[in-house]
């Protein structure tokens, strides 16, 4: 009977094993998969030369504090909901621990919602469901932001989209027509995705379900935003991150000749279209974030040399900020702790 109970024991220890391996092995996978076949018969020293002799890094280094200022406030706005639940941490924790998150989910995706309340636990000890509590609620809020700015620019963009389909002589039909059964498949794939993201974020709530104490802080957190003090102020804040965001991609455009002239609608669509994107669960979009921009670029008459290389260099060097930004937030929180031990 103990046999049994111990090869039952390693059993269910080698599934764990085996699915923790799969969240992390999945995503990379599917990331990989969709770049490679993307890039697989681009010229790679035409991309880099693009971006050592082509590029105006002006545009690019004013675009990033804008990456910087959209985390800030979403730091700044979390330690507004936090305080009607009756958990007061430092904003420079709230900070701290949303730039390590965006950075933890590029190893694993989605898992920075987890890991930004389990930071705040620890540094100031505030309670991890009543955390999760107001991260739902700040989803929720920011998915109703960019359906919003969808709705809007789509509405927008109609009669635009008319007149390019009249000048051009392309159609919808024309349009499948041109998508390869490999495009199919990638399309496919991501749908796959986000349907095995959706069913792991529920089975993962199913966890916190169990425990009543655990709900009743997650139900807090949700119901939170009725009590925030300053109503204005987080309305504020949840527009600026998004328009930050927003202007963090816009001015990319500016670094390259191709896609400097096509405009604030163009620039609305893409980035509508890879805020979607990335969804799928890919680490920080990556796959299908380029796959989006790049098809829409091409609609609006970016050659497809020129749409690759924009996605791929501009997709990296913001994912760099947001790797750059998880170190200096993983330093400050050492030396904080740090501190705290040598003032005990």
């Amino acid at each position: 009977m103990s046999r049994f109970c111990c090869k039952f024991a390693l059993a269910m220890e080698w599934k764990k094993v085996v699915g923790e391996t799969l969240k992390v092995l999945f995503p990379l996978v599917l990331g990989g998969a969709i770049l490679y076949w993307m890039y697989r018969g681009s010229d790679i020293r035409q991309i880099r030369h693009v971006l050592t002799d082509e590029m105006d890094w002006t545009w690019m280094l004013l675009s990033m504090p804008f990456g910087l200022l959209a985390q800030l406030m979403r730091g700044w706005r979390w330690r507004q909901t936090l305080d009607p639940v009756g958990e007061h941490p430092r904003t420079s924790s709230c900070v701290h621990a949303v730039l390590l998150s965006y950075a933890a989910s590029l190893l694993v995706p989605r898992i920075g919602e987890f890991t930004r309340c389990a930071v705040l636990k620890r540094s100031d000890g505030v309670s991890f469901s009543k955390a999760l509590g107001t991260v739902v609620t700040e989803r929720a809020i920011d998915s109703l932001i960019i359906m919003a700015i969808t709705g809007v620019t789509l509405l927008w963009q109609m009669s635009m989209f008319g007149t390019f389909f009249e000048k051009t002589g392309t159609s919808i039909d024309t349009i499948f027509q041109q998508f390869s059964a490999t495009g199919y498949w990638v399309t496919a794939i991501c749908g796959v995705a986000a349907v095995a993201l959706l069913w792991w974020l529920l089975r993962r709530l199913s966890i916190y379900s169990k425990v009543k104490a655990t709900l009743r802080g997650i139900w807090q957190g949700i119901i939170s935003l009725k009590d925030v003090r300053d109503i204005p102020l987080f309305a504020f804040f949840s527009l600026g991150i998004w328009v930050s965001y927003f202007i963090h991609y816009y001015l990319t455009f500016f670094c390259f000749e191709a896609t400097a002239g096509l405009g604030l609608s163009c620039a609305l669509v893409t980035f509508i279209v890879g805020s979607i994107a990335v969804i799928v669960p890919t680490p920080n979009g990556a796959g299908p974030w380029h796959f989006a921009v790049k098809t829409m670029l091409i609609l609006y008459g970016v050659q497809d040399d020129s749409a690759l290389a924009f996605v791929l260099i501009v997709h990296t060097l913001q994912t760099g900020l947001v790797v750059l930004l998880g170190i200096y937030a993983w330093v400050a929180i050492s030396f904080a702790g740090v501190r705290a031990r040598n003032r005990a």
